[in-house]
């Protein structure tokens, strides 16, 4: 075929589908459909708008009200040498900043870069844990305020704060000890 033939073609089955368009009834045409269709499509939310709406919040969810707002404030950790707790093993640990900030967490408080803050897969929201940068001896307590990490090879995420606390920050990650306290 020649470049004509499909030209003429491709003008012939436009021509075909306009004919069949102009065919079709008035009430299925664009506008009677739409105001039809429009009108069932707002009556749809009439009960949804009308239903009650109650909060049961999850079993597993943690009052953050009865959190301190940080775990320096709270005198019931104790100092770092105090308390060993119960050791959970270790890993590597990265950090995240300022990007994410204001976005909320699992906990459903907004990530605070500031904050001594940690992400980790199965440990319980609220809890709190010792993470101890064994190349400098430093440790720092955070509280489980989300999910993650999802990098894989990772076994926690911790807020820049924290990361900056036991000197993970000028490298990015770094291999951890982790202790659980309560």
């Amino acid at each position: 075929m020649d470049g004509t033939s499909i030209k003429r073609r491709s003008g012939a089955v436009r021509t075909i589908a306009f004919a069949a368009a102009m065919m079709l009834p008035a009430a299925a045409s664009g506008p009677a459909l739409a105001e039809s269709g429009s009108t069932a499509f707002a009556a749809s939310f009439a009960a949804v708008s009308q239903a009650e709406t109650a909060f049961h919040p999850s079993p597993e969810a943690v009052d953050l009200t009865t959190l301190p707002a940080k775990p320096d404030d709270a005198e019931s950790l104790g100092s770092a040498d105090e308390d060993a707790g119960e050791a959970i093993g270790g890993g590597v640990a990265s950090y995240y900043g300022a990007e994410l900030a204001g976005h909320r967490t699992a906990s459903g408080e907004r990530f605070d870069p500031g904050d001594l803050t940690a992400a980790h897969r199965t440990l319980p929201l609220g809890s709190h844990v010792r993470v101890t940068n064994p190349s400098n001896h430093r440790s720092v307590i955070v509280r489980i305020n989300d999910r993650g990490p999802f990098a894989r090879g990772r076994v926690i995420d911790l807020s820049r704060s924290a990361a900056e606390k036991i000197g993970l920050v000028a490298r990015g990650s770094g291999r951890v000890e982790l202790a659980l306290l309560d």
